[in-house]
């Protein structure tokens, strides 16, 4: 009996499994592939771009250098992490195929904003978040088996058992985390909702006879969009057919040969195909997360299309929203309805990112409506305000929790707070508990965080930045659940410690 069974190691299994494993659960993690390597997750066709927030999670688990290396970054995102202020973003994404000038960012405009040795995105491949994961998930006692193929789920009030062929594994709680094809979802009951596909999108491996007669980067032409990127032989393109093509069948070299001449206006011409994928912009999300004891993370929750490269981001998220409250769960500490929180925290995120990708795909349609909109979105892209909204939106600093705190910290992702003798919050944060900060001279909560020590790190000195408060509880995914003033109250300290952590020690 393990207390966790993750199906799928993926990113978000994988880093759901290394969040309970810190945790000190006993985690089993199953996946239908027989080996983790395919060139669908190397460079150039994993290729994959971490927001702030994804890149903020690997740091506060000691994992961001492994990462960067494994990327073949050589140097950290933050530009200089020990700044007053932070620098602007040198990178950021698209809307619709229309690129953002990392120049028009207003900085001060973005919430709560510190100097960190990750406030930068990165881009990334799945091999190398995956080989990260691995070994960490390794170290911290994760089993991890290939090869293994779900085909049925039973629960009761204890226990959920999943049979893969003559294989029985059972365990407190499951998650389903195995994509957008989920199995768990479909055994487990979970109703799927949303909305059918606009159009079809093609990934190409292919040599190209004449790759002069592409433009490079995005290209929103009248009849649909195509995208070349410096890895020469890789192509993306979409044709706004409605989702029509047959997707359980792989696309022949005419086939893609004709839906790239249409869409770019060319007579462009492929040659050796050698890999390629379909997808759609469908978009759906499942009503909720969990199903007794089983739950769902990452695309298994929810599907859309790869406009603005946000699938990864959203799913590490709920990986890391989940992960501490299951562990919670898992050894009984848990107070009333934390785990029910994943579900009424995580899916409006996903629910705004399903809409993000609608828009994307309304405004990329070739049709005059369209067309038109495009024009006014250029206008204002071109705009520090509206660049600045769209990188809030991509980067996940505008995402915030209702957690029923007027306070403007409090539901969002915590700055990088410092004290004046070195420690961050995310050195602070790199053992999975949460940890509360305080600036204050008379060390007023001390003695209060004394009842959660194997919960919560308490830690206190002059702040570099204090942004105005004068304590701050962050909870293990590294959102602010509460923020005290100058003179922080003990006691309203105790009750939002009660709240997430559940009762102290005595």
């Amino acid at each position: 009996m393990h207390d966790v069974v993750i199906v799928g190691a993926g990113p978000v299994g994988l880093f759901l499994a290394c969040e309970l494993g810190l945790a000190g659960c006993s985690v089993l993690v199953l996946e239908r592939a027989p080996e983790g390597g395919s060139p669908w997750r190397a460079d150039p066709l994993g290729m994959r771009g971490l927001s702030d927030a994804a890149v903020e999670a690997f740091y506060r688990r000691g994992m961001l250098h492994p990462l960067l290396k494994a990327s073949g970054v050589h140097d950290d995102p933050g530009a200089n992490p020990d700044a007053d202020e932070p620098s602007s973003p040198r990178g950021v994404s698209h809307f619709a195929g229309m690129m953002l000038d990392p120049a028009q960012i207003d900085v001060t405009a973005l919430p709560f904003r510190l100097p960190s040795p990750a406030t930068e995105g990165v881009m990334t491949n799945l091999e190398a978040v995956e080989t990260v994961l691995s070994e960490r998930a390794s170290k911290l006692g994760v089993d991890v088996r290939r090869g293994v193929t779900v085909s049925a789920i039973t629960q009761d009030d204890e226990s959920v058992v999943v049979q893969a062929g003559e294989h029985e594994y059972a365990a407190r709680w499951v998650v389903g985390c195995d994509g957008g094809r989920s199995t768990v979802r479909g055994l487990a009951g979970f109703e799927f909702v949303g909305t059918e596909p606009q159009f079809t999108g093609y990934v190409v491996l292919a040599a190209i006879a004449d790759p002069e007669k592409l433009r490079p980067g995005f290209n929103l032409t009248p009849t649909g969009m195509y995208l070349r990127t410096p890895a020469k032989e890789y192509i993306g393109m979409l044709e706004f057919d409605g989702g029509a093509f047959d997707r359980s069948q792989r696309p022949t070299r005419e086939h893609l040969q004709t839906v790239l001449r249409r869409v770019s206006g060319t007579d462009v011409t492929l040659s050796d195909v050698r890999l390629v994928s379909s997808f759609t912009d469908r978009a759906m999300q499942t009503t909720r997360y969990r199903q007794g004891r089983v739950l769902l993370a990452g695309d298994s929750a929810h599907i859309h299309s790869p406009l603005g490269a946000q699938g990864l981001n959203l799913g590490l998220g709920d990986a890391m929203n989940l992960g501490w409250k299951l562990a919670a769960t898992v050894h009984g500490h848990a107070p009333d309805g934390l785990l029910d929180t994943y579900t009424h925290e995580r899916r409006p995120i996903g629910a705004e990112v399903l809409d993000w990708t609608r828009a994307q795909s309304a405004v990329m349609k070739p049709d005059p409506h369209a067309q038109a909109v495009q024009g006014v979105l250029r206008d204002l892209l071109g705009t520090r305000d509206g660049t600045t909204y769209v990188f809030k939106r991509t980067s996940g600093s505008s995402n915030r929790y209702d957690l029923g705190s007027e306070h403007p910290l409090v539901g969002r992702n915590a700055p990088d707070l410092r004290l004046e003798d070195g420690p961050r919050l995310g050195d602070l944060m790199q053992d999975g508990r949460g940890v509360v900060l305080e600036f204050s001279i008379d060390r007023a909560l001390r003695d209060s965080a004394t009842g959660w020590e194997n919960r919560i790190r308490y830690a206190a000195g002059p702040a570099r930045n204090d942004l105005g408060v004068g304590a701050v509880l962050v909870r293990p995914d590294g959102t602010v659940a509460w923020a005290g003033d100058r003179s922080p109250d003990p006691e309203a300290f105790e009750q939002a410690a009660c709240r997430w952590f559940g009762a102290p020690h005595i």
